[in-house]
């Protein structure tokens, strides 16, 4: 009887694997067009806090280490270019998009604060902003 109880639930599940669909399977994220250049700006900040410390052990010299940290900092700042240029200018963008409207019981106005919202400004007469 166990024997048969495991022989059913193995053949279920064969069979429910097989009856996945494709198009059941969601899609995978897609890959951010800066992800490799994120992972260079990690690799050479790790590269410049490497050089420091080995600086500091002694390891280098003075002109060596402003030699080898400049030719890093110059990468760097390629890298950082190149990720500019992919992704869009987005913190401003939200920050305009998404200013939050001034609540309705602040005169926009003339800018009087009142404890309960109101239709109309008690300080300048003028039309409050509608709550929703």
């Amino acid at each position: 009887m166990v024997v048969a109880a495991a022989a059913l639930m193995i053949v279920g599940a064969v069979v429910f694997l097989l009856l996945i669909r494709p198009g059941d399977i969601p899609a995978p994220d897609p890959p951010s067009p800066t992800a490799h250049l994120e992972e260079r700006k990690a690799r050479i900040y790790e590269g410049l806090r490497d050089l420091q410390f080995e600086y500091r052990l002694g390891k280098f010299s003075d002109v060596d280490y402003q030699r080898t940290k400049l030719d890093l900092q110059k990468e760097l700042a390629v890298v950082l270019a190149a990720i500019d240029r992919l992704q869009p200018n987005t913190a401003t963008e939200t920050a305009a998009e998404e200013k939050p409207p001034p609540p309705a019981n602040v005169c926009p106005h003339c800018g009087a604060r009142f404890e309960q919202a109101m239709k109309f400004c008690g300080e300048c007469g003028k039309k409050m902003q509608e709550s929703a």
